[in-house]
């Protein structure tokens, strides 16, 4: 595993290169001939060689780089040295010119590799090159997850791993990752991939920067258990990876009974903050695992303690139960009331607003809740509000870019409020669906932020928000009234790409539309269709049923019919002129619902009421829409499917109209928030 020869061989290598002879050779490189250079070659000594011939400038940059290298490989015990090849002297290593591209690893006057000079680019490469052919035994390449879990296992109650990805070998990040290994080598088992796949295979995120993990192995002694793994957030650099392992190597957790401002740790030394859970004798074990688990979040950002109050001379305010001090030499400790560790974390991490504790403020104003969101959708965007959202994919308008956008094309417009909780939740549904149309639809996906915009939201009528509005040339804007999610939006925009009601013109067609065959790519979006069946001479009910259709756009497929052979379908579907054909898909059915003298808004309710179920499942995506009809809700509650002799029973009572003042309905508590004791979770 860590070779105990590693101290002979951070001392034992020599490393020639062989080049072109380059006049203006840099003063910081040894010149020396081949004989005097190999005459210098010592057991235990490391070398650098450069074997040059006379009178090629090409290698010019090299040779920039190489001397550029010099002092951080003389830091490393490796000497540099440019040999001149001169006539007088014969030696391998001036022969032919493709052997002068080559670069040569020593020990000693023994030959351990090479490589070809394109592969040492810059002083990174030389750098990264050389220390991992120097830790061979320190620093394990791997390509598969398979390699990795067995290091893992051979590691279990012996020793920790520090494993890192990066997206190439001798590029900055490899250079930062053997420098380290060349410090803590022996102590830690280096594990090194350039493998992408190996990183989504552990559940990274953001894969296309270079990672860095500690994998806390020594302390896990079930084989079966897997080795808590803490990610390194900083950018993969020397410093960096320096500071990260000083704290991986500090007490994960420390009792401390003294003044805070007093304490002193290696974390305040590397410029981290430090944070005491207060604890007091009767609730000392419970506060302990609660430590314990805020130190493992925090682990590599701050340090955390458990600050005994029982035993503590200094005087802390009576419901303080954190305190808080930054690295910052003569910073003020800070007395804080947090009632969820969550809090604690986004303390730490600096995007948290959490109001100080006053010594002197009247405790009966002050609520012992006072941390903690009373507004579940507040909550939730606050406990997200670290998500890089991929705005981009939307385009921001203004007041001056606004009528020149949705004027040139056909355009989606989501009006909002960067201070509403509702509105930044609905944000995030929005970039969704952004993400779920990209490169497959027409439609222009942009957002107004009326916080900045407030005239032009006034212009376009949007006094609540969000908003989501569609504009189409020639058109009225038309307004979403759905629920405010990705599928519901998305099922808004997909079926509004056709005319609402779309015109049908031949019997053949109306039986494709009403067999779900003529836009099957939209069924699954509306699971019925209508069709409205009318003879030429009826003007006004097509005028009618037209506006209707209009109104439930993106609600719903519509068609109208209206040809000299409409009979043909009103006689198959036993059907009265004028008449609604309700097509059923998942049932495979067709019904018809005369409507003779109807208004616009009877039309819209008569098929707003076809697509409610009888005795539907209540979720939270429908239940405004059976709220709507202002009747009591009939709920049966179920740990499961229905039983299908409850729901013949209902139907029954249904069907003899003995529930017509109520809504009868069945909720799946499986699938709920209901009975939880707080609905968070279900967000």
């Amino acid at each position: 595993m860590m070779s105990s020869s590693f101290n002979i061989y951070r001392v034992g290598i020599s490393f020639v290169m062989m080049c072109i002879f380059y006049k203006s050779a840099v003063d910081s490189l040894s010149e020396l001939s081949p004989q005097k250079y190999f005459s210098t070659l010592q057991p235990g000594k490391a070398s650098l060689a450069y074997f040059c011939q006379a009178d090629s400038p090409r290698t010019s940059i090299f040779l920039e780089e190489l001397n550029e290298a010099v002092k951080p490989l003389q830091d490393f015990g490796i000497s540099v040295a440019k040999v001149n090849c001169v006539k007088e002297e014969t030696s391998r290593y001036c022969g032919k010119e493709k052997d002068l591209m080559k670069v040569y690893l020593f020990r000693g006057n023994i030959l351990l590799r090479e490589f070809p000079t394109d592969t040492l680019f810059d002083v990174n490469a030389i750098i990264a090159h050389v220390l991992f052919a120097l830790l061979f035994n320190e620093v394990k390449y791997i390509t598969t997850l398979e390699d990795l879990q067995n290091i893992e296992n051979s590691l279990k109650g012996k020793a920790n791993i520090a494993f890192s990805y990066v997206r190439a070998i001798g590029t900055p990040e490899h250079r930062a990752v053997m420098e380290a290994a060349f410090v803590y080598g022996t102590t830690y088992q280096f594990v090194l991939t350039t493998e992408i796949a190996l990183l989504e295979s552990i559940g990274t995120e953001a894969i296309e920067n270079a990672h860095f993990y500690f994998f806390h192995c020594k302390q896990v002694l079930d084989l079966t258990q897997q080795c808590r793994r803490t990610l390194m957030e900083q950018p993969l650099a020397t410093l960096n990876i320096h500071r990260f392992i000083k704290t991986m190597e500090a007490p994960l957790l420390t009792e401390v009974a003294e003044d805070p401002q007093q304490v002193s740790t290696v974390h305040l030394q590397l410029g981290l903050p430090l944070v005491f859970i207060v604890s007091q004798q009767a609730t000392h074990e419970a506060d302990r695992r609660t430590a314990e688990w805020v130190a493992w979040r925090l682990l590599g950002k701050a340090g955390v303690l458990l600050l005994l109050r029982d035993s503590l001379e200094v005087d802390i305010p009576q419901h303080a139960n954190v305190v808080f001090r930054r690295a910052e030499e003569g910073a003020p400790v800070e007395f804080l009331v947090l009632h969820d560790t969550e809090l604690i974390i986004s303390r730490v991490e600096g995007n948290t607003h959490i109001e100080e504790m006053q010594e002197d403020e009247d405790e009966d104003l002050q609520s012992p809740d006072m941390d903690i969101q009373d507004d579940e959708v507040a909550e939730t965007v606050y406990r997200h509000r670290k998500t890089q959202l991929p705005l981009e994919l939307t385009v921001e308008l203004t007041e001056e870019t606004f009528n020149a956008t949705v004027v040139a094309s056909d355009s989606i417009v989501l009006f909002y409020a960067g201070w509403q909780a509702v509105s930044m939740a609905f944000l995030q549904s929005y970039i969704d669906l952004a993400i779920k149309l990209k490169g497959t639809s027409t439609m222009l996906l942009t957002r107004v932020n009326c916080a900045d915009w407030s005239d032009l939201c006034t212009k376009q009528n949007v006094t609540e928000f969000p908003v989501v509005k569609m504009y189409k040339e020639g058109k009225h804007p038309v307004s979403y009234a759905g629920m405010l999610g990705t599928e519901d939006l998305l099922k808004f925009i997909l079926l509004n790409r056709i005319s609402c009601p779309v015109n049908i013109t031949s019997v053949q067609e109306a039986e494709e539309y009403l067999s779900g065959e003529l836009y099957k790519d939209l069924i699954p979006y509306s699971s019925v269709s209508v069709l409205g069946l009318f003879s030429p001479n009826m003007t006004t009910a097509k005028e009618d049923f037209t506006k209707a259709g209009n109104y439930l756009r993106g609600c719903v497929i519509t068609g109208i019919y209206s040809e000299e052979d409409v009979l043909i379908l009103s006689n198959k579907y036993g059907a009265t002129l004028p008449a609604l054909l309700l097509a059923r898909h998942k049932e495979g059915k067709v019904e018809s619902i005369p409507f003779a003298n109807s208004r616009v808004q009877d039309i819209v309710q008569i098929v707003t009421n076809a697509l409610l179920e009888t005795f539907p499942e209540i979720t939270v995506e429908n239940l405004p829409i059976y709220l709507r009809l202002q009747k009591p809700l009939l709920i049966l509650f179920s740990d499961g499917s229905i039983n299908p002799q409850y729901t013949k029973t209902i139907l029954t009572l249904v069907k003899e109209k003995h529930l017509d003042s109520l809504t009868p309905c069945w909720l799946n508590l499986n699938f709920t928030c209901s009975g939880m004791e707080t609905s968070s979770s279900c967000l």
